[in-house]
């Protein structure tokens, strides 16, 4: 009888919109306006009586309760068809101020969910109006408010509640603010400065650029560019690079629009390489999060560690019986938003924040202090050890314990993830969490990560900590050879419940990367051989995709570090390596050349994460300037550091807490204001996946539908093929950041 709407995957929904047509079709809700006086059909949870009282359905809910679910009203036995589109309307009161999670879904487990609302009843009567297309048919469907987890205890009351097929569902127009599109964080002050404008005018338009006081600094005239294909917008575009005079609150001006305010200036990035770094320390398990490092708005206790509800992370079993061993797998990173770790995930991620630091040590003109001891808000701040490798070595020992223990079969293979045995609801804490947890199989693919990634901490740790150096580069090198004498065990991509399946059929990439950075540490003619030997080698195509490299096409981050790590390739292989980074290179100055936005992905790229390809192509072209001092591969960086900033055809932000208009309600079960607003929205610094044309999720479903590829978006903590945050994406967001932070800090290039 009772429900609970579950999480990824499983979510349903759309918003409350307004002017849609009426819904015709017959009134499925038995007697939602209580004129007989009685309760029939309505059900409730025990701790929350109903009775009708003044013609309304009114429920005593309790205080002191922990989940939405906690207490529930609710009416079963609705039929739904696949393809019908709903109306669901009702008044409520409350006398305190109160979140329902108003859902329309299975009645039984895994109560998968047509229609999930976050609407908030105060005082006044107020009229909630969803729509929703049913994706399934169902017999028996329920309609449940869900209002536990509340402190205090209070009265809700229930009237008029409707829900009829035959509606006509709204058109989702999203608020793009100002046509005037700029950066809003600022501009380097030695960097390109450009915006654009959306308009229909054919004919170049007068822009100016004003000052905090509203002085004019400079003017000039737009130049028309089309229809951009990303959004089908017709746009302009600017240029006011010849203004360098540091400061805040500047503005362009089109006609009667101004563009959200913005800096010039050289410490621009500072902030943002320390908070999209913080985003790690804040999606440990394993440890309590502390106030003194996060506020007490993101402090936690530690979860997964068996502390009741909790099983903990320590003795992990394998799934379905898959193994008779368990793994002490407790630390690592939560992977996005739930309470799975992925090793296919994480190795990346720790890799990018490994390169980050080892860029300090390689790049002229890159300062390591950022990132060094006591830079950080990392609890071991203080040790002699640079932060950032603190926080890296929290997931490498993580990524170390995944492996099949010695005298196993399959020893030093890696299992490829850890999670829950279901999804968890949203929101739960890490530490509310009472699901078992779960060792999936083996795989090629996650041995390899962890080869790779272990051979590039083994090098960097070698100053600061010997022993696990050596640890890593044992656990390396054996890992490699257990993935060379299984070289298919591929992740199954149908093991989709409690995790994401993440399976990744091409492992040459895999075989690539983590042979080059065994042949950059070690120097061994094995790993050269394997490198020099591999299809993709040479092959700029292959190691650097013009979609952006990622956690299934890993070969860029082994080409990067054989291109700037010294190692013992000969001068010709040196230069061949290095040639196809620029070459790549130069093929992403020429795509975002031709992008009315400027940013370095084609109309083609905009998948789950996007946000990250983008961040990935960044990554490609920094390291290009870095090699060649050619100041047009910095210009398309920070053209992409633009467009994540704001200037985008949704005039947003997708970095939380940067700029006027930023994201802030992504998919995460703990920052999950939008649902529970005593919970935060995400921290600072975390990057949403954005724009994702094959809407993959039922908000986007709903929402998105006909959407130009740019414009497949939606800030809604339930859209998460749109709104997602990750480990995977964060770590390029602060690669970047660091570098952007040296260009403002006066590095020679």
């Amino acid at each position: 009888m009772l429900g609970v709407v579950l999480g990824a995957g499983l979510i349903a929904g759309a918003l409350a919109l307004p002017n849609a047509g009426a819904a015709d079709g017959p009134e499925l809700i038995v007697n939602g306006d209580f004129a007989t006086g009685t309760t029939d059909p309505w059900w409730w949870t025990a701790n929350s009586p109903g009775a009708v009282v003044d013609g309304q359905l009114c429920a005593e809910v309790p205080g002191g309760t922990s989940n939405p679910w906690d207490a529930i009203i609710g009416q079963n036995d609705l039929p739904l068809t696949t393809g019908e589109s709903y109306q669901l309307s009702y008044t409520a009161t409350a006398t305190n101020t109160v979140i329902s999670r108003t859902a329309v879904q299975q009645a039984e487990e895994p109560y998968a969910a047509e229609l999930t609302a976050v609407d908030t009843i105060g005082a006044e009567p107020t009229e909630f109006t969803h729509f929703f297309t049913a994706g399934a048919d169902h017999t028996a469907a329920q309609l449940v408010f869900q209002v536990g987890g509340r402190d205090e205890a209070f009265t809700l009351c229930l009237d008029d509640i409707s829900l009829t097929g035959g509606a006509e569902p709204p058109v989702y127009e999203p608020d793009t603010g100002s046509p005037v599109r700029v950066n809003q964080v600022g501009y380097l002050t030695e960097g390109p400065k450009r915006g654009t404008f959306v308009t229909e005018a054919t004919e170049a338009q007068t822009w100016t650029l004003s000052d905090a006081a509203g002085t004019e600094v400079a003017t000039g005239d737009t130049t028309p560019l089309g229809v951009d294909p990303s959004s089908e917008q017709h746009v302009h575009g600017f240029d006011f690079g010849e203004v360098s005079t540091p400061g805040e609150g500047y503005t362009v001006t089109i006609g009667e629009e101004t563009s959200e305010p913005f800096a010039i200036g050289d410490d621009l990035y500072a902030e943002l390489r320390s908070d999209a770094l913080a985003y790690f320390y804040h999606n440990r398990s394993g440890i309590e999060i502390d106030a003194e490092l996060v506020g007490e708005e993101y402090a936690r206790p530690a979860g997964h560690v068996n502390a009741a509800p909790n099983q903990g992370d320590d003795g992990v079993p394998c799934w379905q019986d898959g193994c008779d061993y368990t793994l002490d797998a407790a630390g690592g990173w939560y992977d996005a938003g739930d309470h799975g770790k992925y090793v296919v995930n994480g190795g990346i991620a720790v890799a990018q924040l490994l390169s980050s630091y080892e860029r300090t040590l390689t790049t002229e003109g890159a300062d390591g202090a950022p990132l060094g001891d006591g830079a950080l808000a990392v609890p071991e701040r203080g040790n002699g050890v640079p932060d950032i490798l603190d926080e890296a070595r929290w997931q490498l020992e993580f990524l170390l314990s995944m492996r099949v223990p010695a005298g196993e079969e399959l020893a030093g293979m890696a299992h490829h993830k850890l999670h829950d045995a279901a999804w968890t609801a949203l929101p739960t804490l890490p530490h509310e969490d009472d699901q078992p947890r779960e060792l999936h199989p083996v795989s090629t693919a996650a041995t390899l990560n962890v080869a790779a990634a272990a051979a590039q901490g083994a090098r960097l740790f070698e100053e600061h900590d010997p022993a696990f150096a050596a640890e890593l580069l044992a656990a390396a090198e054996s890992s490699y050879a257990a993935a060379v004498a299984n070289p298919e065990l591929l992740a199954d991509p149908n093991d989709g419940v409690g995790g994401g399946a993440y399976s990744d059929a091409k492992l040459t990439d895999e075989f690539y990367w983590a042979a080059a950075e065994l042949f950059v540490t070690t120097g061994a003619d094995e790993y050269r051989a394997a490198v020099l030997g591999s299809e993709l080698h040479g092959d700029t195509e292959a190691l650097f995709p013009a979609g952006g490299f990622s956690w299934g096409e890993t070969a860029a981050l082994g080409g990067l570090s054989l291109a700037t790590v010294p190692n013992a390739l000969t001068e010709a292989e040196l230069a061949q390596v290095r040639g196809t980074v620029t070459e790549a290179a130069d093929g992403l100055v020429e795509l975002a050349g031709g992008e009315a936005y400027g940013v370095p992905l084609g109309v083609d790229s905009y998948v789950w994460g996007s946000n990250s390809q983008v961040l990935n192509n960044m990554v490609v072209l920094a390291t290009a300037h870095d090699l060649t001092g050619e100041s047009a591969y910095r210009d398309a960086v920070l053209g992409g550091l633009d467009y994540l900033l704001g200037r985008n055809p949704l005039n947003l932000s997708y970095v939380t807490g940067y700029g006027e208009r930023d994201a802030h309600n992504q998919h995460h079960r703990f920052w999950a204001n939008q649902l529970d607003p005593s919970l935060p929205n995400p921290a600072p610094g975390s990057v949403a996946g954005g724009p994702n044309s094959e809407l993959q999720d039922p908000i986007a479903e709903d929402l998105l539908v006909g959407c130009a590829p740019a414009m497949c978006y939606v800030d809604h903590i339930e859209s998460y093929a749109t709104n997602e945050i990750t480990i995977n994406w964060n770590a390029p967001l602060a690669w970047i950041a660091s570098y952007a932070d040296d260009l403002g800090g006066g590095a020679t290039h």
